[in-house]
């Protein structure tokens, strides 16, 4: 009985251990696919997100080509509308000729026919003065030749008198039309250059961090830069005042960086004003080019067209020296249409003739002289060259385009407002203050200030000793006192500064 009921016991303990088994599998089971549906619906919800993302990703890309491609179709209508009208104004031009030509036939046949008519009638006299003074044909043609010479010399020479003066006064006429017609047709704003330029600051405090303790970073600015910060009581504003276009534009880019990034001290902002300088010879290129596509010359070589957008920074009485040329430019090809010569030639030379003025403070020579040197240099054609050269009459004329292009330069040089003889002779004054001092030996920099009334002349220290500053500052100012004529006093302010540098490694 015994060994029964521990059989029995043994059964029931095997069967609940198994059963318990088979219990916790089900339940790990269970776990493990509670556990597989929660990642498979968390890599489900992650695959919406991705898909999601990726559409948003594609739509902004669809945004952003479609806004190109209307950009492009854009530009491309602009492009198709001037080559339309230029084909339209190509196709009068040759109905015009057509019509010419058709008229020149007609008039060509109306002289023979009245030519055979005037033979037939000579032949006729002939034959009845022969009959009559019983001459021969050559005799009768003699007689004939006289009597005509005689009765007609007087009507003849009044004849020409009256039509040479009907000419010229209609050739005047003519010349005064276009000229006119192409100031018409043509017309732009005229605005002196300055000598100044502001900077907005964003706060008052500003103007301190740009003054720096006791002064130092405005003199390092003013000694980098080669301009004038005037900094007075109007409110979050700093006026830059240098008679070099190209100064003062370098000068306004480098205080804006520092003032953008904050960092205002001498070495920094040495760092900016080179890359101001980088700036702006970048800007230079991108102005040439939109001056050339402006007028529509090509062909050009990119360093020419690079001289061309310095001209932005030149002024000639105060006008400046690239709109001058752009606007002779498309006058040249206005009156070069109407001339009917070579409208590409005239654009290009009136466009480069003053070309020799964005390098003039650089070479020695007239910019006439070094604007033909440039164009033989970039393989420019002669006619061009010729037309530069003979703007201004220094030498002869060789084509209508050189005339084209010297009325042109006149016509906007000349317009009310474009011109002032003062700016150009403040301008010329400092100019020839900065030479005076940086003829000298071991001046490195030159700068004119304050209008004229002060110049900073920053020495080699290697080369100009302490003792050296006295005599060369004595030296220059007295050579301005015998070359220059000027009002008032000018301060001569020698300077000279020892760097050294070294690295820890």
């Amino acid at each position: 009985m015994l060994t029964i009921y521990i059989l029995v016991s043994l059964g029931i303990g095997i069967a609940g251990g198994y059963g318990l088994r088979r219990y916790l599998a089900v339940q790990q089971a269970n776990t493990l696919e509670a556990r597989a549906e929660k990642t498979l619906a968390d890599a489900k919800d992650q695959a919406k997100e991705v898909i999601l993302s990726a559409k948003d990703k594609a739509v902004k890309v669809l945004d952003e080509a479609r806004k190109d491609e209307e950009g492009r179709r854009t530009e491309l209508k602009r492009v198709e509308r001037r080559l339309e009208s230029k084909e339209a104004d190509l196709e009068r031009k040759i109905r015009n000729l057509e019509d010419k030509e058709r008229d020149l036939e007609t008039k060509k046949q109306d002289a023979e026919d009245l030519m055979e008519q005037v033979r037939a009638i000579k032949q006729k006299k002939e034959e009845e003065l022969a009959h009559v003074a019983n001459l021969t044909p050559q005799e009768a043609r003699e007689e004939l030749l006289k009597k005509v010479e005689k009765d007609a010399s007087d009507a003849l020479f009044s004849r020409i008198v009256k039509v040479s003066r009907d000419g010229a006064d209609e050739l005047q006429k003519k010349v005064e039309e276009l000229i006119v017609t192409a100031m018409e047709r043509y017309s732009a704003s005229h605005a002196a250059e300055l000598t100044t330029s502001s900077v907005a600051l964003p706060n008052e405090e500003v103007k301190g961090r740009i003054i720096g303790k006791e002064g130092r970073n405005i003199r390092a600015f003013e000694k980098a830069t080669g301009v004038e910060l005037i900094i007075d009581d109007t409110p979050e504003l700093v006026v830059i005042s240098a008679f070099d276009p190209m100064r003062r534009q370098i000068a306004k880019t480098a205080l804006e960086k520092l003032i953008k990034d904050g960092r205002i001290q001498p070495a920094r902002i040495e760092e900016v004003v080179e890359k101001a300088e980088e700036e702006i010879n970048e800007q230079m290129k991108t102005v040439g080019e939109n001056a050339v596509f402006d007028v529509g010359v090509v062909g050009l070589d990119p360093r020419l067209i690079a001289l061309v957008g310095r001209l932005q920074f030149r002024t000639s009485f105060g006008q400046n020296v690239l709109m001058h040329s752009i606007e002779a430019a498309h006058i040249a090809g206005i009156i070069a249409a109407e001339l009917g010569t070579d409208i590409m030639v005239a654009k290009k030379a009136a466009l480069l003739h003053d070309i020799g003025k964005a390098l003039d403070h650089e070479i020695q020579g007239t910019h006439i002289d070094i604007g033909r040197r440039i164009l033989e240099k970039f393989n420019v054609e002669e006619a061009v060259i010729d037309a530069v050269v003979a703007h201004h009459e220094e030498v002869e004329q060789k084509s209508l385009t050189g005339v084209i292009v010297k009325v042109a330069e006149a016509i906007s040089a000349a317009r009310p407002g474009a011109r002032k003889d003062t700016v150009e002779n403040y301008i010329h004054r400092l100019q020839d203050l900065e030479k005076i001092a940086n003829n000298f030996d071991g001046v490195e920099k030159t700068y004119a200030i304050q209008a004229g009334r002060e110049i900073r002349v920053f020495v080699n220290p290697e080369k100009i000793t302490d003792v050296a500053m006295w005599n060369l500052a004595k030296d220059i100012a007295k050579n301005i006192e015998q070359e220059l004529k000027y009002p008032g006093e000018i301060k001569v302010n020698v300077i000279r500064e020892s760097r050294i540098v070294e690295y820890a490694r």
